[in-house]
Formats: structure tokens, C-alpha cells, sequence
């Protein structure tokens, strides 16, 4: 099976076949022989070259996957190229503007765009703050902002819309 993954902002390219003893992958072309098991729910033990990694998936109240690995924690997200919408995500070619809303309520903290800038996907665009921790809003897709609706200190409503990204 093949995946495109992004690890904190860096896409991959990984296939992932069944072997004799565990799996083999290819990370990047470059193969790996895995014996992996599920240890827990959503804790994976992983022996590669003799060395064992524990492998711990987390989801964020933005609804972002964490994968922590060891003190070591990454924000990932993982494509299906076979998927026409995931192709394009990965593109950056969402069709139609993309509006970025607030995922809880809270207060907007800081702005860190402004309208008319080219931005990238997975770019931080906006800072809300919701019971007392900073959570830095993403961009969906690489594109211009457009439009700008919440202000720094502006109490905002899950579902609130933040800023458009064309």
C-alpha cells in the first residue's frame, strides 16, 4: 500500500508491503524491514535493525494527529494518493477558496498573516487561545489570503470563520 505522509510540514513517500517476518517498507526509496505489533490502542511496538521503538498516536482538540515516538513528538497526517481529493490536497490545489474556522472557542491571540500574502500549506496563519493553551491554526492549502475576519482579542466560537485563503 502506498501513502503519502506529512511529518511536521515535510511530505513522504512510503510503501508498505506484508514480508515473511513483519512488513517492508520503503521510506523515500529507501527500504526498511520492519517486525511491527499493536501493543495497545494506538501504541505500536517497532523492531527495526535491532533496535525496538514505541510508537504512540495522539489526536488534538484541532484535530491534528500526533505521532510520538520516544520523547519525540510529530504533527502528521497521512494521504491516500489513490484518493483524487488527496492528490489535490497534496498539490495544494483545493478547488475554491479555503475558510479557515475556529475548531473551539476562544480568543484570538495572534494574527500571523495578512491579507495578500502567499502562503504555503500547513503554514501557521492564527493563534486562538481556549482554556488557557495557545493553539496554532494551519493553513489547508497554499494559496493567497484573501480576507481576514477575526481580530487579535476577539472572542470567537467554534465554527467561526477566521480568514479565507484563495
Amino acid at each position: 500500500m502506498k501513502y503519502e505522509v506529512l511529518v511536521d510540514g515535510h511530505v513522504h513517500q512510503i510503501d508498505i508491503e506484508r514480508a515473511d517476518k513483519g512488513y517492508q517498507s520503503t521510506v523515500d526509496g529507501e527500504a526498511f524491514a520492519l517486525n511491527v505489533a499493536m501493543t495497545a490502542r494506538d501504541v505500536l511496538s517497532i523492531i527495526h535493525d535491532g533496535r525496538h521503538y514505541e510508537a504512540k498516536r495522539e489526536y488534538s482538540l484541532l484535530g491534528e494527529t500526533h505521532i510520538i515516538v520516544g520523547s519525540e513528538r510529530f504533527i502528521t497526517e497521512v494521504r491516500d494518493p489513490r484518493s483524487l481529493r488527496s492528490r489535490r490536497a497534496a498539490a495544494g490545489q483545493e478547488a475554491g477558496p479555503a475558510k479557515v474556522t475556529a475548531p473551539m472557542p476562544g480568543k484570538v491571540v495572534r494574527t500571523l498573516v495578512a491579507v495578500g500574502d502567499e502562503i504555503e500549506a500547513g503554514q501557521g496563519v492564527i493563534v486562538v487561545e481556549a482554556m488557557k493553551m495557545q493553539n496554532e491554526i494551519k493553513s489547508p492549502k497554499k494559496g493567497k489570503v484573501t480576507k481576514i475576519t477575526a481580530t487579535e482579542s476577539a472572542l470567537v466560537n467554534a465554527g467561526d470563520l477566521l480568514l479565507i485563503i484563495e
